[in-house]
């Protein structure tokens, strides 16, 4: 699995395909043995970002590469280039291995390489993704998802996450321990994406949720029920569940939970309060009934979310 081809279109991220290069295309010098051959591949000079990068090859060498680069489009809106849609299917019929990096997914889409499998990308974009192509099963909470010779990132630094785990499917965790060490970078990252998701209050002026919505984030500390929200908002628990789904696309425990974990990161981030008194704030309780959803929610314990994104009052 030694030739690595980027695919380079205007539009992409330079950020991603950079990324890839490097990890791909700098063998280091404590690895021992073959290394990637790496080209990028693309129609003409492609504007990336602020970069403009002249291609190696054409699109069509595609589909002579062992792994295929897909990496980030900028805007993800519009339908991607059907050249370069038509080149990643075909190096998928050839027997490439096809990587996409965080928006790099809507390719490998509109190329039906991911109908019926499981699939990420950037958390904002994941919606978006799931409802264009609903034959994809859509994981938000992941820094990448390895479907064999189908592989997903999540966004920006989550493509260095599933980089490292190529390098570790093909040479080893010792080499791609190596490369990490190289990158200054840890070779592999506890928990997913959802630790670095944000989540704010929808806001739409006059619709009957919405003076309910922030009555509840000021009273996160308190013994909420379905029935609390039902009667603050003078609806029906069946009404407010079909409202509820409207604005916020969950349930109004789902959402609640949510929140009180939001709350719990905020505080995590912004103080020194105990993990105890932080569970009583958010509306947890107990630290042990903190801990336990949290990390079933973040990925990582409140510790270890602290450590990694504690910031100065």
């Amino acid at each position: 699995m030694n030739s690595v081809a980027v695919a380079a279109t205007d539009g992409m991220l330079h950020f991603e395909m950079a990324l890839a290069y490097e990890v791909f295309g700098s063998k280091p010098d404590a690895v021992p043995g073959p290394w990637y051959e790496v080209t990028v591949c693309g129609t003409h000079p492609v504007r990336a970002g602020r970069f403009l990068v002249e291609p190696d090859h054409g699109l069509e060498h595609l589909a002579t590469a062992h792994t295929v680069i897909v990496p980030a489009l900028a805007d993800v809106e519009a339908d991607p280039p059907a050249d370069l849609v038509h080149a990643v299917r075909a190096a998928h019929e050839a027997g490439a291995r096809v990587v996409s990096l965080c928006t790099g997914v809507f390719v490998l889409a509109a190329a039906g390489l991911l109908a019926g499998l499981r699939a990420t990308t950037h958390w904002a974009h994941t919606t978006q993704l799931a409802t264009r192509y609903p034959e994809i099963e859509v994981d938000p909470d992941v820094l990448y998802v390895d479907n064999g010779r189908v592989l997903t990132s999540a966004g920006k630094a989550a493509a260095m996450d599933l980089c490292l785990h190529l390098v570790r499917h093909d040479h080893g965790s010792t080499v791609a321990n190596i490369v990490a060490r190289r990158l200054v970078v840890p070779p592999h990252r506890a928990g997913g994406q959802a630790q670095f998701v944000s989540t704010p209050v929808p806001a739409q002026d006059g619709h009957p949720l919405t003076e309910l919505l922030v009555w509840v984030m000021e009273r996160l500390d308190r013994p909420l029920t379905v029935e609390d929200l039902a009667r603050r908002a003078n609806l029906s628990s069946r009404h407010l569940a079909r409202h509820f789904h409207t604005i916020t696309g969950t349930t109004p425990l789902q959402w609640l939970h949510t929140q009180r974990i939001r709350r719990a990161q905020e505080l995590l981030e912004s103080t020194d309060d105990s993990i105890e008194s932080i569970a009583t704030a958010a509306g947890m309780g107990t630290a042990t009934t903190l801990r336990r959803h949290f990390h079933r929610t973040i990925g990582v314990p409140p510790d270890v979310y602290r450590r990694t994104f504690r910031t100065t009052p």
